[in-house]
């Protein structure tokens, strides 16, 4: 799938905490129904030992995006996103570095980059990043240790490159509009999507707001 900055409008995290009385593939498509534009599946488990026990449930995360038309990444492994058939992965500083992840991806897939600071900012798009994430902007209750970004700084980061950057970190609808003016191409939303009572109205409204802030 070829990748655009319009595709991070409202990037979908998933986690297993807020799945309750739905599936995750339910979530997701939910998530889909309301105007997701980009779907990452996050397992805090999985390792490479245990890769064949999400194999089957991203093969059909994979191919429900494939119906909406929205890409799908794996966060950090990027043996399960070749194995699914993934559009791309997402590293972390402290996965895999990017220029080893795009050699094994190869050129036709996404990459995303978590970057904190200009410095991981530029040395992600010179190693093959297409887009970076970056938080948190407004703190976090799924990394516990990841200190809050000012918007003073996302914004350096969003000129200090020439891919596009998405704001991560608390996003909700409270605070969604609080991104106008960084220059980011959308926020990737992990509780304020999938800890939500009505998944499919929150990411129409989500999506509306984000619209309105670019």
């Amino acid at each position: 799938m070829r990748f655009d900055r319009g595709q991070l409008l409202i990037y979908a995290v998933t986690d297993r905490a807020w799945t309750g009385k739905m599936s995750l593939y339910d979530q997701v498509e939910t998530a889909l129904k309301g105007g997701a534009t980009m779907v990452q599946m996050r397992e805090k488990g999985l390792t490479d030992e245990n890769v064949q026990d999400y194999l089957e449930e991203a093969r059909r995360l994979r191919r429900l995006t494939e119906r909406y038309n929205v890409p799908f990444l794996i966060d950090d492994h990027v043996k399960l996103a070749l194995l699914c058939g993934a559009d791309g992965v997402h590293v972390g500083q402290s996965d895999m570095e990017a220029g080893r992840a795009r050699e094994i991806l190869g050129p036709d897939k996404i990459l995303g980059v978590t970057a904190k600071t200009v410095e991981q900012a530029l040395k992600a798009q010179d190693q093959g990043a297409d887009y970076l994430g970056s938080g948190a902007v407004f703190g976090t209750s799924t990394k516990s240790d990841a200190l809050p970004m000012t918007k003073e700084r996302l914004g350096e980061i969003c000129r200090s490159v020439s891919i596009p950057v998405v704001a991560i970190g608390g996003i909700c609808l409270e605070n969604i509009e609080k991104l106008q003016g960084s220059q980011v191409a959308g926020a990737a939303i992990v509780s304020g999507i999938f800890g939500a009572r009505d998944i499919e109205a929150t990411t129409r409204q989500l999506r509306k707001k984000m619209e309105k802030c670019l």
